[in-house]
């Protein structure tokens, strides 16, 4: 195979890993003033102030449990997106295809070193930013919708024994069986891929998978996913062109039929009445008022990144929900500026990486054949061992301009490797420190022995991770029992609020983080809305 073949190869691969905000007050102040450690703008840039009962930032699935639960309680709530809406239907060209990526992949402030070689694209309020840390680059959404717009949609919940093995008791596994896992699995509309889909020749690199990891010994699972598998059907039936079953849709689905945030939570909260979105609202910075309110600086963009409006909002309950690196960034910034006194001493420390790799699989003599179907149909869950649990996963390549003879493997488990974020005064935010051996324990003693054992000895694997240190699975930051109590309240802070994958012990019990980070936001919006509605909401 070429170099350029080579890269190509590896930029695709990595890309399918991917599948892996009241009321307005009239006219603008003509002072900017703001807080000690809060700078504004020039007065040639509007600004605007508000005051809101809640403000939710972000819009993935803490901010979407937490919308729609508080609107069903009759509390109104603004919730701030700093991307753009994204929405699908048959046929559509909304997102990016993973064969031939555009400026739609990168958020505007991104480094361009997304998948292990720069992307040169015009500024855009795009899907994917690639932020930079010591030894690891963490990868988060921008979008209505957060991560659920670009994951492959793996809803995977843990057994008993690995969640009581990582995540506080206290949290009760078997209400959160019975109750949180199923009310998760209703929203998304969770499915299994139809047998039908499965024996076309489409989707020949998931049966090749599925006979390698029996033949290895390895338990089999066909993974629960957020998806109207009859869209995939109809693509195969020529009714539809081809985004399901060619592996091309690793940023998106255009033709829809997924059920992410957007569709689900979020629309349903936006149908109360109660809820209003708003997009290109890049969050600043936040602090506690003197008036013992919450205090939220904004940017108003447009699609280039422009500022077109600044706002400060104030509220009386501030649910951070940006994603565990900028619900973290921001709170140690706030902290470390004296925004916010007297922050948890554990802040910004307990983040991980959810252990996760993505390796490209090469066999030649496999026949995964040019078009692979996905998102994801198989998966291997290794949790026997709840305290090194990994899981193995086949998803599948985009197409590519010659059969590559290749697919892919994703894995991920639990690790007690642990990084921190420590504020830069140089660069005026927290930055990421990440141990170079972090995820050595895990890696080398369970999940790169099981990649080899499913793939075979005849096969070259080649492990991105290696390439590019990096992570689709951002974990940590302001974490359950150190930085917030069971239900996301931080402590010693009344009303504010961590409700996303900041609030993750840095692993999710070997499972993808979305069915868990949902199913503990539903179980904490039961509690606030029993016991903070009214009195802290």
């Amino acid at each position: 195979m070429s170099a350029m073949s080579r890269r190509s190869l590896l930029t695709g691969a990595v890309a399918a890993g991917a599948v892996l905000a009241g009321s307005k007050l009239a006219g603008a102040s003509p002072a900017l003033s703001a807080s000690p450690g809060i700078s504004l703008r020039g007065s040639s840039i509007p600004l605007t102030r508000e005051d809101h009962r809640v403000v939710v930032i972000g819009s993935g699935f803490g901010g979407g449990v937490s919308a729609l639960r508080l609107a069903e309680a009759g509390v109104p709530v603004l919730v701030l997106e700093r991307g753009l809406r994204w929405p699908t239907g048959p046929n559509a060209e909304t997102f990016p295809r993973a064969s031939a990526l555009d400026k739609r992949v990168l958020w505007y402030r991104s480094s361009p070193e997304l998948f292990g070689r720069p992307l040169i694209f015009e500024p855009y309020t795009g899907l994917v930013e690639a932020v930079p840390g010591e030894n690891m680059t963490a990868l988060c959404a921008a979008g209505v919708g957060g991560g659920s717009l670009i994951y492959q949609g793996m809803s995977l919940q843990p057994t008993e024994a690995v969640f009581n093995t990582h995540f506080p008791q206290e949290l009760d596994w078997a209400t959160m069986d019975r109750v949180h896992y199923p009310r998760v699995a209703r929203m998304l509309g969770l499915a299994v891929a139809p047998d039908e889909l499965v024996e076309s020749s489409n989707y020949t690199a998931a049966r090749v998978f599925a006979d390698r990891v029996r033949q290895a010994g390895l338990p089999l699972s066909k993974i629960p996913m957020p998806i109207d598998w009859n869209f995939a059907l109809a693509e195969l039936r020529g009714e539809m062109k081809a985004s399901y079953t060619n592996g091309d849709g690793a940023m998106g689905v255009n033709n829809g039929g997924k059920h992410s945030v957007d569709v689900t939570y979020l629309a349903a909260a936006e149908a109360t009445g109660r809820v209003r979105v708003e997009t290109l609202h890049q969050v600043t910075d936040v602090e506690l008022a003197q008036d013992g309110r919450w205090r939220v600086y904004v940017d108003r963009l447009d699609t280039t990144g422009e500022v077109l409006e600044q706002k400060i909002l104030t509220t009386k309950a501030l649910i951070m929900a940006a994603g565990s690196l900028n619900t973290t960034k921001l709170l140690v910034r706030a902290a470390a500026k004296g925004q916010i006194p007297d922050l948890p001493d554990e802040l910004g420390n307990g983040w991980g990486t959810n252990a996760d790799r993505i390796y490209v699989w090469t066999d030649p003599a496999a026949n995964f054949g040019g078009a692979q179907g996905g998102p994801v149909v198989y998966g291997s869950l290794n949790w026997d061992d709840p305290h090194t649990a990994c899981t193995v996963i086949q998803a599948s390549l985009p197409p590519l301009p010659a059969d590559p003879a290749s697919t892919m493997l994703v894995g991920y488990g639990v690790s007690d490797g642990r990084g921190r974020f420590s504020y830069d005064s140089a660069k005026d935010e927290a930055t990421l420190h990440w141990p170079a051996d972090g995820d050595a324990f895990i890696q080398n003693t369970r999940i790169d022995p099981l990649v080899r054992r499913i793939a075979g000895p005849t096969a070259t694997l080649t492990d991105t991770n290696s390439l590019v240190s990096s992570t689709w699975h951002p974990l940590g930051g302001a974490s359950i029992g150190t930085v917030c109590d069971l239900d996301g309240r931080v402590h010693g802070h009344p009303g504010l609020y961590v409700l996303d994958g900041a609030l993750m012990p840095g692993n999710t019990a070997a499972c993808n983080p979305s069915m868990t980070i949902a199913a503990i936001a539903e179980r904490a919006l039961d509690n606030l809305v029993a016991h903070d509605v009214g009195t802290l909401i």
